[in-house]
């Protein structure tokens, strides 16, 4: 560790025409919500798109979900839990949903919901087989676009899933262009966009309109649905609600909670439409071959319109479900149209003003990002950015799972088997609220990890929702006993990365600089909490007690040579050097924090030091020698995780991956200042330095003269930070033209191998999937470039350069000579924003080599933000709708290639 301040050089700030915020239409909302004074939020995108393959649905012995609850039960199957659609709204408490339903006379299912492979079907685990785009979204959800690209062809299901199941781990993915390619070049599909626009805080306004992209004519049913999460069928006394037509495109809808509303459809030109009503009710018949109670059940519309049922809905128009059926036939070129309003006032002429209301939403949707974005980037940036913001908002999500129910059953159903074993050491978590999700059908589960990461963007467009986020897991609702946070729900007590420290300090940072305001409280109750799940570490995963890590699944899955949550081969245990690291940064940031609080409350001073004396154990213990006591390889210039072995032997593992740059992300600067302010924090650190001279090899201090502002602590020395940074910033290693790799590309050509117990384990570089199925499949950290790890990155390279300045320079491929670290951030940034903007060839690396993404003008500008990118061309692989962390590019643009300041 490192702790001294040498010359410094003024920082330069980057132009942002936006310094002073104007406050548009969709800033005075945000205001109101956050006084309380309206509910701009009660009502958004917070439909799930995925309900079925969840842990909350599945009641097997096993824990098979996706086996237990497969998409073919999803039409005819109530959810217990919450409810999945396509393009659709809800309430904050998901009572009620509105969602869109499609037929193309060619499929044998209404396209109700968004179909995919499964985690057991897919050669790389599961993977949605659909083309959908989140276009817009305002932070209020006052205006929200998503386009979803509807075939005109059958969809090709079971296709899909034969051929996902056919092929290896060395194939790739099969997916619905390889399957109906030829049809969607021919652009025999709909582009479908839904559009909501709220006229009041409850009052939505839904728009619907199917463009043919087609060369002929062809026909489609569009059903806007309306229906009732199923409430009542779990235990007895639940008054069930109500939807009856009161006209020919008039539904009232009367539910204890909500009260009485109105539900209205329109269509153009007289075209007729036909109320069709069913229930929210599982068929029993078709599923289990049991009498259903009722004869108007969940699929009862599926089947009057594709199969032609006329009694499976209800004749007296009532139920729980509903659907406007319009009938059309779209000429080549051109569109049709299908309105939706639900309000709560009863209403002659709902419609009259629909236009002019969403072209108000528009404007002011378009007036609030232009405040925002800088006039200094491309127009493709701001697209990228804004698309980026969209996906944010429409990956909010209603998450209910209450686990003692879960796992004790419902009154009014059969009990669930005995052997369920899937987080009963979190009987305490009962969740019911909207969060943000990974990817809204691959991940339609918080992830406690994923959820930091996600803020940090979010913090630029609603600071009050992302400090909320922040807070509502720490809530002891969420939160362990133990101090432990649920990581997600295939299996809580998983260990992720300790990140959410850090993200609670930058929103806090982000939200003081654009508001002008410092929340302290926010940053006091998030740190109060923090203390518990830092207690949980130090005493949960540091073995014996050295300051040496351990944490199984620490965010990097597979890219070790065993699966780090088993049973290591050799025995033992695994030290860690990303798990260290993360315990050393968790140390700074708590410490930042703490410093922080203490400008106002000097007993913060004291927790300071406590993690000031907790970050000085950790850097003594990772920097000894690999292989002795600590995990630093002074011949190779780098960190490695390193085998425990029963006997005592220590055998490191020597695999040159992102493990062993995660010591850099261990790093704060402090402002002399600020010491000078907290005389009673500085006096302890100096005499802690004093007493223990023995924990120093790493660490001196100098606060120096007026002309010395800045200190830095680092887990890592100069010398080992410029040979770490030798070995990342060389292209045939970590680095890409699109960012680090997670795997040094050496090991292509050179797999690392470790024998144990007579058998051979390997790690090869590989840039795209996986070909093993060590932690899964699609998990992979071999190779491909990973937002997360690389936004930290940049975020650390910038506090060295805040510290080090020119003094410290290193080589970047096509430079003219060395570089700052402030440069070299920049660089990253930028390598990572061109996943996205079109290269010299007009082409956007994320789409790798498909003609019909790169080439055609209705595909080409509609961007999908996936888990992580091919570590050689930039290709996007993995979950394709992960505007949660790659959601980061829209900070990336914000900053202009890293070029801003830290906030």
């Amino acid at each position: 560790m490192l702790l001294h301040t040498p010359n410094w050089k003024p920082e330069t700030l980057p132009h942002n025409h936006n310094a002073q915020r104007t406050m548009t239409a969709e800033h005075d909302r945000l205001a109101a919500s956050e006084a309380r004074r309206a509910d701009w939020k009660k009502w958004g995108p917070y439909l799930a798109e995925r309900a079925w393959g969840t842990v909350r649905e599945d009641y097997s012995a096993t824990g098979e979900a996706w086996e237990f609850f497969p998409h073919d039960h999803a039409r005819s199957r109530a959810y217990r839990w919450n409810e999945d659609g396509l393009g659709g709204f809800c309430d904050r408490d998901q009572t009620v949903c509105l969602g869109v339903g499609l037929w193309n006379e060619q499929d044998p299912i209404l396209k109700e919901r968004l179909f995919g492979v499964t985690g057991t079907q897919g050669n790389h685990g599961e993977d949605v087989k659909e083309y959908y785009y989140y276009l817009d979204a305002t932070p209020s959800h006052s205006y929200a676009k998503m386009l979803y690209k509807y075939p005109q062809v059958a969809y090709p299901y079971a296709d899909l899933v034969h051929e996902a199941e056919r092929r290896g781990k060395h194939d790739p993915e099969y997916e619905l262009v390889d399957a109906i390619g030829e049809a969607l070049e021919a652009g025999r599909y709909f582009d479908v966009v839904v559009e909501y626009a709220k006229a009041g805080e409850e009052d939505l306004l839904c728009r619907i309109t199917a463009h043919n992209r087609g060369p002929e004519a062809a026909p489609l049913h569009l059903l806007p649905h309306l229906w009732f999460r199923n409430t009542w069928s779990w235990e007895t006394g639940i008054e069930k609600p109500l939807l009856e037509a009161t006209g020919d495109r008039a539904v009232r809808l009367t539910h204890d909670a909500l009260g009485t509303r109105w539900w209205y459809a329109d269509a153009p030109d007289g075209t007729e439409i036909e109320l069709l009503f069913t229930e929210n009710e599982t068929n029993h018949e078709r599923l289990f071959g049991t009498p259903n109670p009722s004869p108007y059940v969940k699929d009862g519309i599926n089947d009057y319109v594709v199969q032609g049922d006329p009694e499976a809905v209800n004749p007296d128009r009532r139920g729980t479900k509903v659907a406007a059926h319009v009938r059309t036939t779209v000429p080549t070129g051109d569109s049709r149209t299908v309105q939706i309003r639900f309000t709560p006032e009863r209403m002659q002429r709902p419609f009259v003003h629909a236009d002019r209301l969403f072209q108000r939403r528009v404007a002011e949707a378009d007036a609030f990002y232009d405040d925002l974005q800088r006039d200094d980037v491309s127009d493709d940036e701001r697209r990228i950015q804004r698309q980026a913001f969209a996906g944010l908002m429409w990956t909010k999500q209603f998450y209910h799972y209450d686990v003692d129910r879960w796992l004790e059953g419902d009154p009014a159903q059969p009990d669930p088997p005995d052997g369920r074993w899937r987080n009963r050491d979190w009987e305490h978590l009962h969740n019911s609220d909207v969060i943000s999700m990974p990817d809204a059908w691959e991940y339609p589960w918080y992830a406690a990890w994923d959820l930091a990461f996600h803020m940090i963007p979010v913090a630029l467009i609603d600071p009050e929702w992302a400090k909320r986020q922040m807070i509502l897991l720490t809530r002891e609702w969420y939160m362990h006993p133990s101090g432990q946070l649920p990581a997600y729900e295939w299996a809580f007590d998983d260990v992720n990365p300790p990140v959410h420290a850090w993200a609670a300090w930058r929103v806090y940072q982000i939200d003081r600089k654009h508001s002008g305001t410092a929340d302290t409280e926010f940053l006091e109750k998030v740190f109060h909490k923090m203390l518990l799940n830092f207690t949980w570490w130090v005493n949960r995963k540091d073995r014996d007690g050295n300051n040496i890590f351990q944490g199984g699944f620490l965010g990097l899955d597979n890219i070790g040579v065993f699966d780090r949550s088993d049973e290591l081969p050799t025995g033992g245990h695994l030290e860690q050097a990303d798990g260290t690291a993360w315990m050393g940064m968790f140390c700074l940031n708590m410490l930042a924090m703490a410093l922080e609080l203490a400008k106002t409350k000097p007993a913060y001073e004291d927790v300071a030091t406590k993690f000031f004396e907790h970050f000085v154990y950790i850097a003594h213990s990772i920097n000894h020698e690999c292989g002795g006591e600590g995990l630093w390889d002074d011949d190779d210039g780098f960190y490695y995780d390193t085998i425990h072995c029963p006997s005592g032997d220590l055998i490191p593992l020597k695999i040159r991956s992102f493990v062993g740059l995660i010591p850099l992300f261990a790093v704060e600067t402090l402002d002399k200042e600020l010491l000078d302010a907290l005389p009673d924090f500085t006096r302890r650190m100096n005499w802690f330095m004093e007493e223990r001279p023995d924990l120093m090899q790493h660490l001196t201090l100098d606060v120096g003269d007026a002309d010395k502002p800045r200190c830095l602590l680092s887990l890592v020395n100069r010398d080992r930070l410029e040979r770490v940074l030798g070995r990342m910033l060389d292209p045939d290693q970590f680095l890409s033209d699109y960012g680090l790799r997670s795997l040094s590309k050496e090991h292509e050509d050179q797999p690392f191998t470790f024998e144990a117990d007579g058998s051979t384990f390997s790690v090869q570089y590989q840039p795209a999937e996986s070909r093993t199925g060590l932690f899964g499949g699609n998990s992979n950290w071999r190779g491909p470039v990973w937002f997360p790890v690389n936004y930290l990155m940049i975020e650390s390279l910038q506090k060295f350069d805040y510290y080090y300045g020119d003094d410290l320079t290193v080589e970047m491929p096509e430079s003219d000579g060395p570089e700052p670290l402030w440069d070299v951030a920049g660089d990253l940034s930028r390598r990572l924003i061109r996943l996205f903007t079109r290269n010299g060839d007009g082409e956007r690396p994320v789409f790798g080599g498909e003609d019909l993404f790169q080439d055609d003008p209705h595909w080409r500008d509609e961007l999908l933000f996936y888990e992580y990118f091919h570590g050689d061309n930039g290709a996007g692989i993995g979950a394709s709708h992960q505007t949660g962390w790659t959601a980061l590019v829209a900070k990336l643009i914000q900053q202009s290639g890293g070029m801003s300041d830290s906030s």
